[in-house]
């Protein structure tokens, strides 16, 4: 089973960035998630919310958007 946190480490790792750019992406993703009310843990971030953050942007081009020559 999967852990449903992701820590800095795991973040850095799968971004390419180091990780205290991974732990000022996950506080402000904490932050946003407390705005929504839920319970965070410091230094750690929802897998699920992580990913429908970081790789939701590129969904929203449909599958066929692309030019064909």
């Amino acid at each position: 089973m999967k852990e449903i946190f992701l820590n800095a480490e795991q973040v850095a790792a799968e971004l390419g960035v180091s990780k205290s750019y991974a732990y000022k992406l996950i506080q402000k993703m904490n932050q946003e998630l407390k705005k929504l009310g839920c319970i965070t843990i410091r230094g750690r971030v929802d897998r699920k919310y992580f990913h429908d953050h970081i790789y939701g942007a590129k969904e929203e081009k449909g599958e066929n958007d692309h030019v064909s020559a």
